[in-house]
């Protein structure tokens, strides 16, 4: 009894033919998805959603399955394009639409290869035609289980417009189309802009969650001095807990700065058609400014954080090493009269000695 092959059988004992291959763009409009992924991550889309977004200056946006579907009837998609500037952003590409993107586009085999393999390093890179950017937002779904994981965007700037591909859903695309359809009588939309807005609406979204970083620190600060000795273990995990978002806040801001600065340094240094007007350099010293405060905040938080770990344990330690010192085989005082006296004598140490620990840690600014 013979068995009709699965796809994923289909695919690898009957790859598609040299001739659809060098057929180009049509090749792969409706091609199923073939890319793999590791079992943590998102899986792609399905053909039948809308996984490619174009906009100009001269058409509306357009949403479609493939890149076959993005002009109307009557036009084709090279009209579209030198109508004005343009963007198209993809979602989960397959290795085989990132091939033919690179023979339509002029796309260099590195910069396919870095956006077929999920390159995670942030980098700026420049070639003959366009300028290539690697750039890491985080999944800001708070009911998802990759919240705070890094999503990375990746952006090729050429001259007469933007290609922008990503492997998981983002809102930072669709803000950008909503921010240029408020400012499009206000500003001049070129791929620069493009660029500017997508990479400063990535910084903008780390906003909320410093703040909300700032509130806990805020909160542990007061709570800290009046929690009881029974209530301490969720102290400690509100300060852990806290302590690990700092972190990821941290290696997802650490490399940004140096990715301005490239950026900035080698688009004043352009001898080419695609040079960045001085007022986008503008714009991007102001995204580098906003890196530099939101990596120092960070910093700040995580120094604060430490610190007031430091004075509790400093406080706590060595009660807990009279009190662990005398629940061993060790002869206690007081332990052949009958009174309590040691025994409050004790506790009343132990309770001004913390009391003093508090007082001097929140005169020197500790806690």
């Amino acid at each position: 009894m013979h068995r009709r092959p699965s796809r994923v059988n289909t695919d690898v004992c009957f790859p598609m033919t040299e001739a659809a291959y060098k057929a180009g763009a049509s090749a792969f409009f409706k091609r199923p998805n073939g890319k793999y992924k590791h079992y943590e991550e998102s899986e792609h889309p399905t053909e039948s959603s809308y996984r490619f977004t174009f906009y100009s200056t001269a058409y509306s946006t357009v949403h479609a399955r493939s890149l076959a579907e993005i002009p109307p009837a009557g036009l084709t998609l090279s009209d579209m394009i030198k109508a004005g500037c343009w963007w198209i952003d993809v979602l989960s590409p397959t290795d085989l639409e990132m091939r033919d993107f690179g023979r339509i586009f002029g796309i260099h085999p590195l910069t396919v290869e870095d956006i077929e393999t999920e390159e995670t390093r942030e980098k700026c890179e420049l070639f003959k035609e366009y300028y290539f950017i690697c750039f890491r937002s985080f999944d800001q779904d708070h009911y998802s289980p990759t919240y705070l994981q890094p999503v990375s965007l990746y952006v090729v700037v050429m001259k007469e417009g933007i290609l922008s591909f990503h492997f998981r859903p983002t809102p930072h695309p669709s803000n950008v189309r909503r921010r240029i359809r408020q400012l499009k009588d206000y500003v001049t939309v070129t791929p620069d802009w493009i660029n500017y807005a997508l990479i400063d609406d990535i910084t903008d979204s780390f906003a909320p969650l410093i703040r909300t970083v700032e509130f806990e620190v805020d909160s542990i600060d007061e709570l800290v001095l009046i929690l009881k000795e029974s209530e301490q273990t969720d102290m400690l995990r509100r300060i852990g807990h806290c302590r690990k978002k700092v972190l990821g806040l941290l290696r997802l801001l650490g490399s940004k700065a140096d990715v301005m600065k490239g950026l900035i340094k080698r688009c004043n240094e352009l001898r080419w058609d695609v040079v960045i007007s001085n007022e986008i350099v503008l714009y991007l010293g102001d995204i580098q400014g906003m890196i530099s405060i939101e990596m120092t905040q960070a910093n700040n938080q995580i120094n604060d954080i430490l610190s007031r770990l430091t004075a509790l344990g400093t406080i706590l330690v060595p009660m807990n090493l009279v009190t662990g010192l005398w629940g061993m085989n060790v002869r206690v005082p007081g332990q052949d009269k009958d009174s309590l006296g040691w025994f409050v004598s004790i506790l009343m140490g132990l309770l001004i000695f913390a009391i003093v620990g508090v007082v001097v840690a929140h005169r020197t600014g500790i806690v």
